[in-house]
């Protein structure tokens, strides 16, 4: 059992995201605004969706063809009222797992590079629509963004900071996410990015 308490504040939004996620993008590209509008800060919450979707079950909607057309169909069209780009990444599924662990390695080591750093990977993955699959580009593009590929690689192959993804991914699990992203106002769990309305109500509502 993992020990990462929930946070209790009904100012705080909990957000639990894994990168791979167009819909984890667009919540993302809105949580400033959020925070601006409700007074609320942002605890976030970095996970591997693949983790969870094995615990759970769950699946990607583009595992049914027609569902993940229609989806991105849908995420389209919040870009468009988000007014931010959107761009269907032509490698998807992509492999997570080391960019989840380097985006952990962020938080936990350098905090003050972890929000730019997350947001550079949101828009290599949904506006430019890169192949991180690849290493050498995922490498090129993070460290023309001013992320050594020596610093990446010391995140990703940390003990500790796999742990903490681990952890955070099972704590997930055990309070009912199945997919991403998950937020949380205090005892109430939002899932999707077309559920924002719901997460301001509830921050205004308290």
């Amino acid at each position: 059992m993992s020990h990462i308490p929930p946070v209790d504040s009904d100012r705080q939004v909990e957000f639990f995201f894994d990168v791979g996620s167009p819909a984890s993008y667009l919540a993302w590209t809105q949580l400033e605004s959020i925070q601006r509008d409700t007074g609320a800060s942002v605890v976030y919450q970095p996970m591997l969706l693949g983790g969870v979707f094995q615990a759970t079950g769950n699946a990607s909607p583009a595992a049914v063809p027609a569902k993940g057309d229609y989806t991105f169909r849908d995420l389209e069209r919040y870009a468009r009222r988000y007014h931010v780009p959107l761009q269907r990444n032509p490698h998807f599924p992509i492999n997570t797992l080391p960019l989840m662990r380097a985006i952990t390695g962020m938080q936990m080591h350098h905090p003050d590079r972890f929000l730019p750093f997350t947001h550079t990977v949101f828009e290599a993955l949904w506006v430019h629509g890169l192949n991180f699959n690849d290493p050498a580009i995922a490498g090129a593009t993070l460290a023309k963004a001013g992320y050594s590929p020596e610093l990446i690689q010391g995140l990703i192959e940390d003990p500790q900071v796999k742990a903490r993804l681990k952890s955070v991914t099972d704590v997930a699990v055990e309070r009912g996410v199945f997919g991403a992203p998950t937020i949380f106002v205090g005892g109430e769990i939002f899932w999707g990015q077309d559920r924002l309305d719901w997460v301001r109500d509830a921050l205004t509502s308290s």
